[in-house]
């Protein structure tokens, strides 16, 4: 098993100090900023209305790059948003990377300093929840082991999100109020048998689900113990 990177390290052991969904990017982001070789960091996440609105952004750049992306509805977080996949950019001055977006690369080169730009999707199972975007000021892609740093903090960031909307009371991020709450325990491994997987990702399906409906774990727990919701639907 690859050995975890630095930030994807830091994010496991964060606790909740009770921070909203903004105070959490801010952790998420400086984090990246400190880990990784990036010069900053934005998150933005999707709202009900399948808008876009930015949580934190570390610098100007980053916030100008959130901005632009926004008002020309193109670039690397738009496509990540769209397609649930990575988009990585080691120079926005090589065509061949930006032609798919020539507003949003002619943009970045006239008002910014970025010149590689990263956009990670925060995604679990089908949930698109937002994009992390990074930037830097010189050229040049990630190192492999950058790479796998940034896609598990990425992974990491999305339970992150997902445990502040759906349980905001736990007490960690990966395992908050399992236990504590007896119907979030029996739920987790009534899921566990349902679909065959760990308890760890047991636990996220129910997240997943709760963010969905725009409900509490708790809620959704309790429904699942009473049988009034079986997650074996998901595998018909």
């Amino acid at each position: 098993m690859p050995e975890l990177g630095v930030v994807t390290r830091v994010l496991l052991g964060f606790a909740r100090d009770g921070s909203d969904d903004r105070g959490l990017a801010r952790t998420i982001c400086g984090a990246c900023v400190n880990g990784l070789d990036v010069d900053g960091a934005s998150i933005s996440v999707l709202t009900v209305t399948d808008a876009r609105e930015t949580l934190s952004a570390t610098d100007r750049t980053a916030q100008l790059l959130e901005d632009l992306q926004f008002t020309l509805n193109e670039g690397p977080c738009v496509e990540a948003a769209l397609t649930g996949d990575p988009v990585l950019v080691p120079d926005v001055q090589d065509s061949t990377d930006t032609a798919r977006w020539p507003a949003f690369a002619a943009a970045v080169m006239e008002q910014t300093e970025a010149r590689a730009l990263f956009a990670l999707p925060l995604q679990w199972g089908a949930i698109n929840l937002g994009v992390l975007d990074l930037h830097r000021r010189d050229p040049g892609g990630l190192t492999d082991g950058e790479r796998r740093d940034a896609f598990g903090a990425a992974d990491v960031a999305a339970l992150m999100m997902l445990g502040q909307r759906t349980d905001p009371g736990g007490g960690g991020w990966l395992d908050g109020g399992v236990a504590s709450r007896a119907e979030i325990h029996q739920a987790t491994g009534m899921v566990l048998v349902q679909l065959g997987v760990t308890a760890p990702e047991a636990l996220a399906r129910l997240r997943a689900h709760a963010f969905v409906q725009g409900r509490l774990l708790i809620d959704v727990a309790r429904d699942v113990v009473a049988r009034r919701v079986s997650f074996l639907e998901d595998v018909q």
